[in-house]
């Protein structure tokens, strides 16, 4: 019951926020600069408010304290641990979309800068949760129900990788209106399922909840066509509470399964770049990163955003089939 009014909760007020939160963006003149190598149709999208992902943001973080908060005086801090991590990021990415709107163009912190900032808040996270006993070097794997040990120091370092790349999937996947949207609210919902499934869960299962209801509040305004985009400041929001509550639930290889799109996206960029290179000029895909190679296949945004979206509630389900008898219940 707590888990569907976070989602209520967060609906609401994301969606008062937004009313509130785009007009002023377009009073701040926060428009959105679209890349000249993209499909020359997304130049219709210049100028589109930008950093819409503060309504979200704003709304899971009032929800998960007014829902949480029973827990919270027993000592349990979980959902604020992933909030505050995924807000690092979010504040890493609202730097980057100041200054691209303030220098209007579509660059703003360097990829090294992003990478070390990135890398930083996932080792303080990670050695928070050690420190809470609430992360452990087991390796746990879907569907064979069995854990493999790690040394600390070998889990870390792949956790740190894990978080980083699991981010900047998501920023990728944030090329068309309500894409990253529609992909995460099915990732979302996972894990609200998995918090009341497993009641050791309920704080992790409240804030799925809430990011469920926060995002479909922001669909209302960032479907196609888009009246704001989330911007850095939002994907990287999203992508920070996607790999905090994969390590919280202590099953980051779940994040094969619940990011299949992100991972798609990514390998369809690094592959593509890869292949360049290598071949002097040829290309696997007619653009990178993938819901641009279908889009040039003659797939409008709409058609992109279904399938896509569907793809990840699939696998979704088939994560869920995979871990439900971690714990028996």
């Amino acid at each position: 019951m707590k888990i569907i009014l976070a989602a209520i909760i967060a609906l609401v007020i994301s969606a008062v926020a937004g009313k509130l939160l785009i007009p002023a963006l377009v009073r701040l003149k926060a428009g959105q600069s679209i890349k000249e190598i993209g499909p020359t149709w997304h130049m219709t999208k210049q100028g589109t408010p930008t950093m819409g992902g503060l309504m979200f943001i704003i709304g899971i973080g009032i929800t998960i304290l007014i829902v949480g908060w029973p827990l919270m005086l027993q000592g349990d801090y979980t959902h604020l641990y992933v909030y505050v991590f995924a807000m690092v990021f979010g504040v890493i990415g609202y730097i980057d979309d100041y200054q691209k709107v303030k220098y209007k163009q579509n660059t703003g912190l360097t990829a090294i800068q992003k990478f070390v900032l990135q890398l930083a808040a996932a080792i303080a996270f990670l050695c928070l949760m050690r420190f809470e006993g609430l992360l452990s070097p087991n390796l746990y794997v879907p569907f064979l129900n069995k854990s493999i040990v790690m040394p600390w120091v070998a889990y870390l370092i792949f956790a740190a990788f894990v978080i980083v790349g699991t981010v900047n999937s998501v920023n990728i996947t944030d090329g068309l209106d309500g894409l990253a949207t529609s992909v995460t609210i099915p990732v979302a919902l996972f894990f609200a399922v998995l918090g009341g499934y497993w009641g050791q869960y309920e704080q992790l299962g409240v804030f799925g909840g809430a990011m469920v209801g926060g995002l479909a509040a922001f669909l209302i305004y960032n479907h196609y066509p888009a009246k704001v985009f989330m911007g850095d400041t939002g994907s990287l929001f999203l992508g920070g509470a996607v790999a905090a509550l994969a390590f919280a639930y202590d099953m980051p290889l779940v994040l094969i399964l619940v990011g299949i799109v992100y991972i798609c996206e990514t390998m369809s960029d690094i592959l593509q770049v890869g292949y360049f290179k290598l071949t002097h000029g040829k290309r696997i895909f007619k653009m990178a990163p993938l819901h641009h190679h279908f889009e040039m296949c003659g797939w409008n945004e709409k058609k992109v955003v279904a399938v896509f979206s569907t793809v990840s509630a699939i696998f979704c389900v088939l994560a869920f089939l995979g871990v439900m008898h971690r714990f028996a219940v």
